[in-house]
């Protein structure tokens, strides 16, 4: 008979061997997947009976866990900003730091925002930052642009899934180009990863996830500094710019902005942990 305290004691050692930074929380939020249980639900009954297919099932990704391969992968499904979100090998993870974009681009969208406020959500990927503020800011129209359409498909699902697909328009293509109108507020969460970061990367950033919504140049900057010239075209008079950056580039993007932005209010802000996280620009 298979249990679940059967399948995780070795799970742990086998992941613990392979270096895995958390092993008996990915154990057990995998088998807890399989098996169709919260990871309460499945620690609170060690002896409860696993079948054969999950046994199988919980094996074979248990060997991808220890290759490296993300947890969320496996799952399909993520959290963000309180809310589930489906994920693919063609989106990036979502990721604490940048609900931090989200939470400041709240805070320049009015609660009662008026029904023709647009916003661009430029690298879309799974769609984390556009349906969440269209889910928490009800009025607004958001454009979704991502040059990857296994992406947009992903980010498609999830504004389904959440009911906030009449509100998005989803369009492929390169930076602002594909925009049909100025909008009100950009927030983009670009490649920003410099080249030699890259080797230093953890296996799990650098062989799973795409590596063409991380590498952002000599300097993690090349798109950034793309994306800042062709803003003011557009935006509208009086709009905004959220662009999350790597913990470093504090300085170099402020300067960029100051540059590409010469009448806009430039400031940065920073993370939950202190460090350089946001460039924001009001025009």
């Amino acid at each position: 008979m298979i249990t679940v305290e059967s399948l995780l004691g070795p799970a742990v050692q086998q992941l613990e061997s392979a270096g895995s930074p958390i092993p008996a929380l990915d154990a057990q939020l995998w088998l807890a997947h399989v098996c169709g249980l919260t990871r309460a639900q499945l620690l609170a009954r060690p002896e409860r009976v696993v079948t054969p297919a999950q046994a199988a099932r919980f094996s074979a990704g248990l060997a991808r866990l220890a290759a490296g391969e993300p947890l969320r992968y496996l799952t399909g499904r993520a959290e963000f900003h309180g809310l589930a979100f489906r994920v693919s090998s063609a989106t990036l993870i979502p990721r604490p730091e940048t609900e931090h974009l989200v939470d400041a681009a709240l805070e320049l969208i009015p609660d009662v925002a008026p029904s023709g406020f647009l916003v661009a959500d430029i690298g879309a990927g799974s769609g984390c930052i556009a349906v969440t503020l269209a889910v928490k800011r009800p009025a607004i129209h958001v454009f979704a642009v991502d040059v990857s359409s296994a992406a947009l498909e992903v980010a498609e699902r999830n504004a389904e899934q959440h009911g906030v697909a009449k509100r998005i328009t989803f369009l492929p293509g390169h930076l602002l180009a594909p925009l049909p109108v100025q909008v009100d507020l950009i927030a983009a969460n670009l490649p920003y990863v410099a080249d030699r970061e890259w080797d230093d990367l953890p296996i799990s950033v650098r062989e799973y996830e795409p590596a063409g919504a991380l590498r952002g140049g000599t300097e993690g900057l090349d798109l950034i500094d793309e994306l800042l010239e062709q803003a003011p075209s557009a935006l509208h008079s009086g709009g905004s710019i959220l662009l999350e950056i790597g913990a470093a580039q504090g300085p170099a993007a402020l300067a960029l902005a100051q540059c590409r932005c010469p009448a806009g209010t430039v400031r940065l802000e920073q993370d939950y942990a202190g460090r350089d996280r946001l460039l924001i620009i009001q025009t």
